[in-house]
């Protein structure tokens, strides 16, 4: 399947999953994490049957990093291998399975959109490894395919961008900027470090989010309605509400806000009709990307790849918190 509906695969099915994220996967005890926990244990908040006790209250136990972690649909594929059960192989498989179902949601995305002619072949070929054999699948180069993908994503980002007059912000540091009301659209916000931006009532439209770090951004008002490259993950790290708008293939996170107070966005609507210049970072500095290759910053709970080509920080927008 591919198009739009194809995304439904790729969403994540904890009913149908060995709690493989719970499991495979380490984290760090941090502002993410409240304790640590190596790869292969796990979780001391994982049940009998695979299910999350506390996952009705993640944030207010210290378990943000949970909340935010996306297997874009890889949990249920791996579980259902056959011949597969839970232990190293099948860990070791999960880990590569997410990373390419991410960029399988990617691509179904450019392919959607309608510019990313190569999409439909390199889905197939994705396809066809996480479902061969799993000790192919399991050393799989996935930085080559990361390389392959980001061509056709960056084509489709310029295509759909074109005539905008949009801004180039990739890699930029953002965080903390004060972008409220600011109009973005068209810009590339690729692998900019946007942590607890102020970007209420902000015109996102067409934007490139890819690999944007939304970390505690303030998104409430904002317009992501056609934003590109964007994840569930990328919104769950930030703050919204009702006022919000997000692709109609991302679900609102339950814990931003029911709605802002009246009159709050007033701004946001003249911004959209008139640019308001240059965003200012909060410490200085001109907040124009040009940062370029895959530098190391250290986020929350650890190090993670500023990745501004192919997708977020190990899948989720959010450094440091998994290390896969």
């Amino acid at each position: 399947m591919t198009g739009r509906g194809s995304a439904e695969r790729l969403r994540a099915d904890c009913a149908n999953c060995a709690g493989l994220c719970c499991v495979a996967l380490p984290f760090t005890a941090s502002a993410d994490f409240a304790v640590d926990k190596p790869a292969g244990k796990r979780c001391g908040n994982l049940t009998t049957d695979n299910r999350c006790s506390i996952h009705a209250r993640l944030r207010e136990s210290g378990f943000t990093g949970c909340a935010v972690f996306d297997c874009f649909g890889a949990g249920q594929r791996v579980t259902g291998r056959d011949g597969m059960t839970p232990g190293p192989e099948m860990f070791a498989v999960f880990r590569v399975t997410r990373q390419l179902h991410e960029l399988l949601w990617l691509l179904t995305e450019a392919e959607a959109i309608g510019h990313g002619e190569e999409a439909p072949s390199l889905i197939a070929e994705i396809d066809a490894l996480v479902e061969g054999d799993a000790e192919v699948l399991r050393n799989v180069d996935v930085d080559a395919w990361r390389a392959r993908v980001g061509v056709v994503l960056e084509q489709v980002s310029q295509q759909v961008r074109d005539g905008l007059g949009g801004r180039d912000l990739r890699r930029a540091d953002l965080m903390g900027a004060r972008l409220r009301g600011e109009r973005l659209r068209g810009a590339s916000l690729r692998g900019a470090l946007l942590i607890a931006a102020d970007l209420r009532g902000a015109d996102l439209r067409r934007t490139d989010l890819l690999g944007a770090d939304l970390r505690d951004a303030d998104l409430r008002g904002a317009d992501l309605s056609d934003s590109l490259f964007v994840t569930q993950a990328q919104v769950n790290a930030a703050r919204g509400d009702a006022a919000t708008a997000v692709p109609d293939t991302l679900t609102r996170p339950a814990h931003w806000l029911p709605g802002p107070p009246p009159g709050q966005h007033e701004a946001s609507q003249q911004a959209r009709g008139m640019p308001r210049g240059k965003a200012t970072p909060v410490g200085g500095g001109t907040g124009v990307g040009g940062r370029s290759g895959n530098g190391q910053r250290t986020g929350r709970g650890g190090r993670g790849k500023r990745n501004g080509g192919t997708g977020p920080r190990n899948g989720t927008g959010r450094p440091g918190r998994r290390t896969e």
